[in-house]
């Protein structure tokens, strides 16, 4: 199914909690043509050749609508196809919400990005990083050369790790399970705060549970639980009206299936009591590294409140001065260790977003403009803000593993075709 509409240039900035002037000037329109046969193509494609179920896209350039698609389907058993209104789960999409939620405290003056994390969570004081084992078997540690910052939290240098290999540290993050859906957030720092980090501090870059961290100190710092910090102060105020933790009953019937991506290109279907076992109950942990669904109009109202400058409809979410900052490579020039960050680009990372700070190094790499921030989910979902050439972007599709189907980069270049500083060749 393929479904395209326009909507109409939105309402003029009005006066926000900054006190900015009414009206202002608007900027000169972007003189980058984007042309929907071309995105249509890209992704019809993923369908015809049987190698995505679903896939959908929503484009905003100048503040109007420029793109929509939506095609094959949401539900391949159930043959519900793809539309507007499909809800998917965002997984880690879910973080830069949080860190607009986080900086929002910061605004309010609650702390600085250098302060301490234990001044604001004492879980966190006295921390210990992994230094190996010793020749009878047991785990060294070695003190913390600096207290992790609340800067590190937000750019995923602070050393918490994960547990995804089989590293004896791994074993002990895997027995603590600091994650659990069972945990409220209060009890996942706990846990967090007594096992060792994997690095000191500031001197690597790991996808981790930081996020997590931020959300913890959103509800400690504003007296609010986190979920309902979210629903009160982002998405009712921008209308995202179908983004949340927990799936109505009601809405069931338009959340996307998860289909598994196999080495011969296939896709299964997990069944749904695996697949949407978070979204189906309330649990106790509210995380803020993953967790919400929502849909692509609730998406793409959070992605352009973020390219106007924190505004939205003459509701302001954050100063323009916030979202720059966000915005801005933050990673350490002596930090060169950064996982597998590169595989996203020539980019450096910012507050939970990553930031493009070069032009595509060649045709490989994905296309995308200097200065855009971005981030992506675990289900290949995807957004970016490019404030150069005022596009927003959100695409959704449901699969895992992660990066199996090369439709980030398709769905870029087919954007960015007629933007040769932006285009990978």
């Amino acid at each position: 199914m393929k479904i395209v509409a326009s909507l109409l240039l939105t309402a003029a900035l009005g006066v926000g909690s900054t006190g900015a002037a009414a009206n202002p000037p608007r900027a000169a329109p972007s003189r980058v043509r984007i042309e929907p046969s071309r995105i249509d193509a890209a992704l019809s494609g993923f369908i015809r050749s049987k190698a995505l179920v679903g896939v959908s896209a929503l484009v905003y350039q100048d503040g109007r609508e420029v793109y929509f698609g939506a095609f094959g389907s949401a539900d391949r058993e159930s043959g519900q196809p793809m539309t507007r209104d499909t809800l998917v789960q965002i997984f880690s999409m879910t973080k830069p919400i949080t860190g607009v939620a986080f900086m929002m405290l910061y605004e309010e003056g609650k702390f600085r990005l250098d302060d301490p994390l234990e001044k604001y969570a004492p879980e966190f004081a006295n921390m210990r990083v992994y230094a190996g084992i010793d020749p009878h078997g047991e785990v060294i540690y070695e003190p913390v050369r600096r207290p992790v910052t609340l800067r590190d939290i937000t750019r995923h240098t602070a050393g918490f790790y994960n547990g995804t290999d089989h590293t004896p540290l791994a074993e002990i993050v895997r027995a603590a399970d600091p994650g659990s859906k069972t945990n409220t957030l209060a009890e996942e720092a706990r846990k967090l705060g007594s096992l060792p980090l994997l690095f000191q501090p500031g001197t690597r870059w790991l996808y981790g549970p930081s996020v997590d961290v931020q959300a913890l100190l959103v509800d400690r710092l504003s007296g609010m639980p986190f979920d309902k910090f979210l629903e009160q102060k982002i998405f009712r105020p921008l209308r995202m009206m179908h983004t949340g933790y927990v799936l109505h009953p009601e809405d069931r019937g338009r959340m996307a299936a998860l289909y598994d991506w196999h080495e011969d290109g296939s896709l299964s279907r997990v069944p749904d009591e695996t697949a949407l076992e978070f979204n189906s109950r309330d649990w106790p942990m509210k995380p803020g590294s993953f967790g919400l669904v929502s849909t692509l109009d609730d998406y793409v109202r959070f992605a352009r409140m973020l390219q106007n400058g924190g505004e939205l409809d003459g509701t302001r979410i954050l100063k323009a001065e916030t979202v720059r900052l966000m915005a801005t490579d933050a990673m350490p020039q002596e930090v060169t260790d950064v996982s597998w960050l590169p595989t996203k680009g020539s980019v450096g990372f910012g507050i939970d977003f990553a930031v493009r700070v070069r032009p595509p190094a060649n045709a490989q790499e994905a296309s995308g403009a200097v200065g855009e921030f971005f981030w992506d989910g675990a289900a290949d979902t995807l957004f970016w803000v490019d404030p150069k050439n005022k596009i927003t972007a959100v695409l959704f599709t449901q699969y895992k593993p992660f990066g199996k189907v090369p439709l980030h980069k398709a769905f870029r270049d087919a954007v960015y075709a007629d933007v040769p500083d932006a285009l990978a060749h």
